[in-house]
């Protein structure tokens, strides 16, 4: 082991090597503070060159590799598991060059480290923007993104990661590199390989660039806090304005403002407290916005960002109160007042559980559960959450993925003849499973 790590620094610089445990374990943790695992050391290769190096000095000592970005993830899917071989985790950070913005096609090319956020201040500086917005984009890579198919803010307007996915580059398990990056609009020459590494979480290689499409942005945006009776009302409000060019519909109850509100110091934005809060933001001038009375409408950029903080910062809200069993999933429109309700009932009634509340993308479905008191391996709360989401027609996880906490549960959203496919894939890239193995399926469940 120690020979691989000599090894690694030659390739990447030993500065670079990082194996003191104190750093190592904001490698092997992750944001969610519920998965983690022991690793062998985290390198941070400084082009795609030393990526394919690192990868092959792993496959010749037969050591997993396990690919991350900015480490945001909520399912364990960039860190080590608890009793996992130990592994290399290869960090993309450093892959961190952006391209310049292509003016007649729209289009950049940038490395994997990029973050979020330099994506959409070097788009914005051109006259452009990126279609893809998260609260974590300070610190979220968009090799991490797509590796994940992130959603976000805005997918109601402008699709997953995937749609914005115009070419990729990427270190395979066997060490080779795969470049496919000229973004034609029309390519009709085979296999969409960047489509099968966008979301596939690390499991069939080390994506390390990414040719992405962007968008003129709106002439002008309208954002407003609305405050309504309950999801119900929600639904119908937001329903309103899908036809003037919905860009974002962002819900909360009570509980998650009660607590936004504790972290930020924020007052509570409304003139009366309502159990629901929406928060609208449409490509029109205010005029185009059906609201209540009780409604706050931004007036300027500084009241919008004001705004967004009571959204934005509710992930970090929950978090401030120890471990918490976080839920990511996607209900058909018209249930989602039904299952919170029936989650509210089976929650309140669970002596385990001291804190719940709703929050998430209600455009398309994508609500996010936080429940805080039962232990971080009580395994009964998270099996009576997804199973209750699988029986309203639901998904099990609506934009981070299945890494490790999801694997066991895999079975209830995807027949045994997709998992054989998506098993048979994964053995066919990676034979020895040493990329990120034990993410998306059991190591385990028996392929095939």
């Amino acid at each position: 082991m120690v020979n691989l790590c000599e090894q690694l620094a030659r390739i990447v610089g030993g500065p670079h090597v990082i194996t003191d445990p104190q750093v190592l374990v904001s490698f092997t943790t992750d944001w969610s503070g519920r998965f983690s695992g022991p690793a062998l050391c985290a390198v941070r290769p400084a082009d795609t060159r030393e990526v394919a190096a690192v990868v092959h000095a792993c496959i010749a000592s037969d050591t997993p590799m396990i690919p991350q970005g900015g480490n945001t993830g909520l399912v364990g899917g960039s860190v080590p598991g608890p009793s996992d071989q130990l592994a290399v985790i290869v960090s993309t950070t450093r892959l961190d060059w952006v391209d310049a913005i292509d003016p007649i096609t729209g289009q950049v090319s940038v490395g994997a480290g990029v973050r979020l956020a330099v994506l959409q201040a070097h788009a914005r500086a051109a006259g452009w923007e990126y279609g893809v917005d998260l609260g974590a984009r300070d610190t979220a890579t968009i090799g991490g993104t797509v590796a994940t198919n992130a959603g976000g803010i805005e997918v109601i307007a402008n699709g997953m990661t995937r749609a914005q996915l115009a070419g990729i580059e990427a270190v395979l398990p066997d060490g080779s590199v795969i470049v496919h990056m000229t973004g034609l609009m029309k390519d009709n020459t085979g296999f969409d390989l960047a489509g099968l590494l966008c979301g596939s979480e690390g499991s069939l290689g080390v994506i390390t660039a990414a040719r992405l499409r962007l968008r003129r942005p709106p002439s002008e945006r309208t954002l407003a806090l609305v405050g309504v009776r309950n999801f119900e009302e929600a639904l119908h409000v937001m329903n309103q304005h899908r036809s003037r060019s919905l860009l974002a519909a962002e819900v909360m109850d009570d509980m998650s403002m009660q607590l936004g509100m504790r972290l930020t110091g924020l007052p509570y934005p409304l003139r009366q407290h309502h159990p629901v809060v929406l928060l609208l933001e449409i490509a029109d001038d205010p005029s185009g916005l059906h609201v209540s009375d009780d409604a706050v409408i931004a007036c300027d950029a500084d009241d919008r960002a004001r705004l967004w903080r009571y959204r934005e910062g509710l992930g970090e809200a929950y978090s401030a109160l120890g471990v918490v069993h976080r839920f990511d999933v996607s209900v058909p429109l018209d249930r989602i007042p039904e299952w919170i309700e029936r989650m509210r009932e089976q929650l309140t009634s669970d002596p385990s559980v001291e804190t719940f509340g709703f929050f998430g993308h209600m455009a398309d479905g994508n609500i996010h559960l936080e429940v805080h008191g039962p232990a971080s391996d009580d395994h009964g709360i998270d099996r009576m959450v997804l199973t209750s989401v699988v029986a309203c027609g639901g998904s099990i996880s609506a934009e981070h993925g299945i890494g490790r906490a999801k694997t066991q549960y895999l079975s209830m959203v995807r027949s045994a003849s997709e998992i054989v496919a998506m098993q048979a894939i994964k053995r066919a890239w990676d034979p020895r499973d040493l990329m990120n193995p034990g993410v998306l399926f059991s190591t385990t469940a028996t392929p095939g």
